[in-house]
């Protein structure tokens, strides 16, 4: 079978907290661990998206309607949808699995990961990953 679930691929959760919410795969866990015995990946997603920037809002505005707010978790493949789409966000340095060990690592991994989503969003580049999902 060919491994289409990779790093850097965007899906959409579609179980628990954060179903309908996108995602990016930071990394992949065919076979299992220890402790999770199936197939899994660490996900860095958007839990709060920007809202929509209009021209005439002033820079206060438009940098409060910029914000991301972001989740990291591990989630079993069966409760992701793959996309077409990839996301070049450099996380891997940030976040890890270690990172979700203790709270104040992985507060520092979440406030590091918004930063980086925020500067992505600003650029302007994958303009379809932080927009919502219609329904």
């Amino acid at each position: 079978m060919v491994k289409f679930l990779k790093p850097n691929k965007a899906v959409i959760l579609l179980q628990g907290r954060y179903a309908g919410r996108k995602a990016v795969i930071l990394r992949t866990f065919d076979d299992g661990t220890r402790d999770r015995a199936y197939g899994h990946c660490l996900v860095a997603g958007i839990k709060k998206y920007p809202s929509k920037v209009i021209k005439k809002d002033s820079a206060k505005k438009t940098a409060k309607k910029s914000r991301v707010k972001a989740f990291v978790k591990l989630v079993n493949y069966q409760h992701l949808m793959p996309t077409r789409y990839t996301l070049d966000v450099d996380l891997k340095d940030v976040v890890t699995i270690d990172s979700l060990q203790s709270k104040d690592k992985k507060v520092t991994a979440l406030k590091e990961t918004k930063k980086r989503f925020e500067e992505r969003f600003k650029t302007g580049k994958n303009r379809w990953f932080f927009t919502k999902l219609r329904f």
